[in-house]
């Protein structure tokens, strides 16, 4: 089975289409989105209702998602990310609303092999940064695969015979091949926003069968979606990050 697992997308509504290109020449068995469809970007309603479109989906909110649903307060977010959600709520529509609330909260067990979440298996709001981080979310998922977003940065935690080791996947496309016990922590990277010094978008396809990931970097219209969080008056760093995969 060939699993396409990608997250944070953040309202960037010509990274996702461009994605969403992509994937088209691509046989795809099930959609694994680890969280936060909006915020920071400009299209929360285009996003949104391009993500509705993608069958089967297993979908779990993301710390903006809920800050936009009310249900995470804005004190939990900088200034600037503070402005963009306050900005998406204004904008966006009910139905999309309503959808945003229905996320569920992770982590879900998708099947006996993989489990997702936002942040954290332990907090969904939890930045796994490090080894230390790895160990404790190790703890707490029972299957052997377990895909994470929040961070940004396209990365894979193992855990082998009790010792964890951890790596940023880099390059334009890279496959890795996962080992028989041996568990895994895995960060697709984000769709909307990467924030490892490479602008390209960044997500994976996960086959089962072959136990193999290919983690792919695609580029976008990056000015395109600069121009249009100009023209919606967000704060501008958000539109010059884009540029720099910060």
């Amino acid at each position: 089975m060939k699993y396409l697992v990608f997250s944070d997308i953040h309202g960037n509504l010509e990274a996702f289409e461009s994605f969403l290109k992509f994937i088209k020449r691509k046989k795809i068995d099930k959609y694994l989105f680890l969280g936060d469809i909006v915020g920071y970007g400009a299209s929360p309603n285009e996003t949104i209702q391009q993500l509705k479109k993608l069958k089967p989906l297993y979908a779990v909110r993301g710390n903006h998602d809920k800050a936009v649903c009310g249900e995470e307060p804005l004190e939990a977010f900088n200034p600037v990310a503070a402005n963009a959600i306050q900005w998406t709520r204004k904008k966006i529509l009910k139905e999309n609303l309503k959808y945003l609330s229905k996320l569920k909260k992770g982590p879900i067990v998708v099947d006996k092999n993989i489990t997702i979440c936002h942040g954290a298996p332990f907090d969904e709001d939890y930045y796994i940064f490090g080894d230390f981080d790895a160990a404790e979310a190790f703890y707490y998922i029972k299957t052997p695969v377990c895909f994470f977003g929040h961070t940004h940065f396209p990365f894979v935690y193992r855990l082998k015979k009790n010792l964890i080791d951890g790596f940023l996947v880099q390059g334009k496309r890279k496959i890795i091949r996962l080992e028989k016990d041996v568990r895994y922590l895995i960060n697709p990277g984000s769709i909307g926003q990467p924030r490892d010094r490479n602008p390209f978008l960044s997500f994976a396809i996960f086959d089962s069968k072959l136990m193999k990931i290919n983690f792919y970097r695609i580029e976008y219209d990056i000015e395109k979606a600069k121009k249009r969080i100009m023209e919606a008056n967000l704060p501008p760093t958000l539109a010059e990050r884009l540029s720099l995969g910060i």
